[in-house]
C-alpha cells in the first residue's frame, strides 16, 4: 500500500509539474485559445492540458508495458492523436482530416490488435448479436463517435475532466469488483493524472494559471475510453463487462452528441455547425452558474454510470438495460427539441433568473459545439 501511494503521488506531481512547464512553453509558441465570437473567456489560455495528460500516461505505459493489452499499439495511436490534436489546436485542421485519422486508427486497432466490436450482446432479447465482418464498420463509427462525443462535451470549465473521471471511476470500480485489480489500478492512475489539469482548469490554483484541455486532450481521452471499453467487453477470454453496460458509462457525452447532431440535421444544418444547445448551455439558460452546471451534469453522469454498475452487478437483462438507455435518450432528444419552451417554463416555475448565467469561462471547441 505504501508503494502504491508513493507511486500515485509521484504520478500526480509529475503531471502537475509538466502542466506548469508546458503552460509557459505554450505562451511562447502561441499554442493558446483566444477569445472570439464563440469563446467567451478572458485572455489567451494555454491549450496544454491534453499534452501533459498524454505525455504522463504514455510514460506510465512505457514503464509498465506488461500491465496493458497491446501497450505499444496504444502508445502509437495516442501519439498520432496527440500530434493531430496539437496541429488542430494551433492551425484549426479541417474536421474531415481529423475524422479520417480517427477512422484510420480504428482500422489499425482491428487489424494489428484485434480490438473491435465482435458482439453487441443480447441487447434485443433474441440472443447474442454477432457482428462478424460488419463489426469492422460498426467499430469505425463507434471510435469516431466516442472520440468526438468527449471532444464536443468540453464546453465549460471542468466538464471534460469531471465526466472522464466519472467514466474511468465506474470502469475501475467494476474491474476491481470483478477481480481485475491491475486494470482497475490503471483507471485510478488515469484519474490521478487528470486531477492536476482539473485544478488548473477550474482556476483552483489561481485564475491567472488557467489551462484548457485542447482537442489533443479531448480526442486522446475519448480514444482511451473507447479502447478500454472494447478491451473490457470484446477480448475473448477476459470479458469483464457486457457491451450494453458501456453505454451507461459514457451516457451523457454520447446522448448529448447524438441529440445535438440529430437536431442540426433536422433543421437543415451541418451536424458539425456550432451552436449553443448542448446540455451545459441548457443548464446555464436555466440560471445555473458554471460550477452548478458542472456539478449537475457530473451528478447525472454518475447516476447513469451507477445504473450501469447496478445492472451489471444484479445481472439485469441486457435488453432491459438497452431499451432503458434508448428511452432515456428519446426523452432527452425530445426535451432538446422543445428546449426554449422547456427552459422558459422551468424558469417561470422555479423563479430562476437568467442573469445568473455565467458564460465567461466557456470555451467551445472546433468540432461543432
Amino acid at each position: 500500500m505504501l508503494y502504491i501511494t508513493l507511486e500515485l503521488l509521484i504520478i500526480f506531481t509529475f503531471s502537475l509539474s509538466l502542466l506548469y512547464a508546458l503552460r509557459s512553453l505554450a505562451k511562447r509558441i502561441q499554442l493558446v485559445d483566444v477569445p472570439n465570437a464563440r469563446k467567451n473567456h478572458s485572455g489567451a489560455i494555454p491549450l496544454v492540458g491534453g499534452i501533459a495528460i498524454s505525455i504522463t500516461f504514455l510514460l506510465y505505459i512505457l514503464v509498465n508495458p506488461s500491465s496493458f493489452t497491446y501497450p505499444y499499439h496504444l502508445c502509437s495511436a495516442m501519439v498520432i492523436l496527440l500530434v493531430v490534436g496539437v496541429l488542430d489546436d494551433k492551425y484549426d485542421v479541417d474536421f474531415k482530416i481529423r475524422f479520417a485519422v480517427q477512422g484510420g486508427l480504428a482500422l489499425a486497432m482491428m487489424i494489428f490488435a484485434d480490438v473491435k466490436l465482435h458482439s453487441l450482446g443480447d441487447i434485443l432479447g433474441v440472443g447474442d448479436i454477432h457482428l462478424d465482418w460488419f463489426g469492422y464498420i460498426v467499430t469505425v463509427f463507434a471510435v469516431i463517435g466516442l472520440i468526438n462525443a468527449f471532444n464536443m462535451v468540453d464546453g465549460i470549465d471542468g466538464l471534460l475532466g469531471g465526466l472522464s473521471i466519472v467514466t474511468f471511476g465506474a470502469m475501475g470500480l467494476l474491474l476491481a469488483v470483478e477481480g481485475y485489480l491491475n486494470d482497475a489500478y490503471i483507471c485510478l492512475v488515469l484519474i490521478i493524472i487528470m486531477l492536476p489539469y482539473v485544478l488548473f482548469n477550474l482556476g483552483l490554483l489561481g485564475r491567472q494559471r488557467k489551462i484548457f484541455m485542447g482537442d489533443a486532450g479531448s480526442m486522446m481521452i475519448g480514444f482511451i475510453v473507447v479502447w478500454s471499453l472494447m478491451c473490457m467487453s470484446q477480448i475473448e477470454g477476459r470479458v469483464s463487462i457486457r457491451p450494453v453496460t458501456a453505454l451507461w458509462f459514457v451516457a451523457i457525452p454520447l446522448m448529448d452528441m447524438a441529440a445535438i447532431m440529430i437536431r442540426r440535421i433536422r433543421r437543415g444544418d451541418s451536424p458539425f455547425k456550432p451552436d449553443r444547445e448542448h446540455l451545459h448551455h441548457i443548464c446555464q439558460r436555466l440560471g445555473l452558474t458554471s460550477r452548478q452546471t458542472l456539478l449537475a451534469i457530473c451528478f447525472f453522469a454518475s447516476l447513469c454510470a451507477g445504473f450501469g454498475l447496478y445492472g451489471e452487478a444484479q445481472h439485469i437483462s441486457e435488453s432491459i438495460m438497452f431499451f432503458s438507455f434508448l428511452a432515456l435518450f428519446i426523452i432527452y432528444a425530445l426535451l432538446l427539441s422543445y428546449i426554449w419552451r422547456v427552459t422558459a417554463m422551468l424558469r417561470s416555475w422555479f423563479n430562476l433568473e437568467t442573469n445568473h448565467i455565467e458564460v465567461k469561462t466557456t470555451s467551445l471547441n472546433k468540432s461543432g459545439q
